[in-house]
């Protein structure tokens, strides 16, 4: 093993959540389930990364038990996985059982798409999208039941915890953000009334799964509709965000950028996740620009390289930004791509046809 990697490789604990190594599966959109139900395909895409020594994985997001949680979007997203239905869950439960054997831990992503689902696309093409302007309360506790139920189905299927997607300008996050969020009742105006939703999901979920079940929450600071946006302009936003977070159950945060070294505010060379770290007292992963010489959206238009640059994430590791390292399209295209850091063997070369293959 080289040696300044060493610290990536030792084991983390977290409550009842212990984990092999540091790395993580970030979670991607496969469109690899017809129906909604993930198969023996998609239960071998995921065993394949768990044999190779991947740490965690976090699924593709998964659409929660609302009618509206997903259809096409800004990716024109199909066959999307549910977490509810005999089906799914009959096949998600052979998803996590295929993992646990192979020695690995998994939970799955929990997503509501929101105003960027548009309207009249399946599988409801009936159902009304929800904007976090338009919602009433019926229709916000319709959504964080929905949001409660796949939770609690996630435990019954056997996964080793759940993750809400926070980000990105999804449903949760168009509450947060003050560019979506323009309400003017107790789910809008300021920063703290801007996270009650957010804290009321989390808080429902808490009830329903115990106190031992892992929740992690995906935040960002960018959004699908403008990459440049903030969702906190300085530390002192932040805090109101995260510590209200932490204190409704969060229990790790997925600190999502499109570069992870990238300083979050002026003043200081930290990360995201460092902020969100200091701030919340909570675990945080980082992701971003891992193993690539360019970020997501930019290898989609750009020539881009396989680099290693996980020396850089080491420093940053050993100083206390973040306890856990998300790859995306690295584990996407090489799933063996841990054990390859390990031994400091060549990554496999950027391939954007990857993204439409279950390798």
């Amino acid at each position: 093993m080289r040696e300044e990697l060493a610290a990536l490789f030792a084991e983390f604990t977290y409550g009842p959540l212990t984990l092999a190594n540091r790395f993580v599966m970030s979670p991607m959109t496969r469109q690899f389930s017809p129906g909604g139900v993930p198969g023996d395909d998609v239960a071998a895409y995921y065993t394949r990364r768990a044999m190779a020594k991947v740490g965690l994985i976090i699924t593709e997001g998964v659409g929660v038990d609302h009618r509206s949680s997903i259809g096409h979007g800004s990716m024109s997203e199909e066959n999307i996985p549910m977490l509810h239905g005999d089906a799914a869950l009959a096949g998600w439960r052979r998803v996590v059982d295929s993992v646990h054997r192979a020695g690995g831990k998994i939970i799955p992503q929990l997503w509501h798409m929101g105003e960027l689902r548009r309207e009249g696309t399946p599988p409801h093409p009936g159902a009304k999208s929800m904007h976090a302007n338009d919602m009433n309360e019926t229709e916000i506790a319709d959504v964080i039941a929905a949001f409660v139920r796949s939770a609690a189905n996630a435990k019954a299927v056997g996964f080793d915890g759940v993750a809400l997607h926070g980000g990105h300008g999804y449903l949760i996050d168009s509450f947060l953000w003050a560019g979506t969020n323009v309400r003017d009742d107790a789910y809008g105006g300021d920063i703290l009334r801007r996270t009650r939703f957010a804290t009321e999901l989390v808080q429902a979920i808490r009830a329903e799964v115990g106190p031992d079940f892992p929740i992690l929450f995906r935040i960002s600071q960018w959004k699908l509709q403008d990459y440049e946006a903030k969702l906190a302009e300085t530390p002192e936003d932040l805090a109101v965000i995260v510590e209200a977070l932490e204190g409704a159950g969060v229990d790790i945060f997925d600190v999502s950028t499109r570069v992870f070294s990238l300083p979050a505010f002026a003043g200081s060379e930290m990360g995201l996740s460092g902020w969100v770290k200091k701030l919340s007292g909570k675990p945080t992963m980082t992701v971003g620009g891992i193993g690539f010489d360019k970020e997501l959206a930019a290898s989609f238009a750009q020539p881009t390289a396989a680099i290693d640059n996980l020396g850089k994430v080491a420093l940053r590791f050993e100083s206390g930004e973040f306890d856990l390292v998300a790859l995306g399209r690295a584990l996407l295209m090489d799933p063996a791509w841990v054990l390859k850091a390990q031994a400091g063997a060549p990554f496999e070369p950027f391939d954007i046809t990857a993204y439409g293959r279950l390798d």
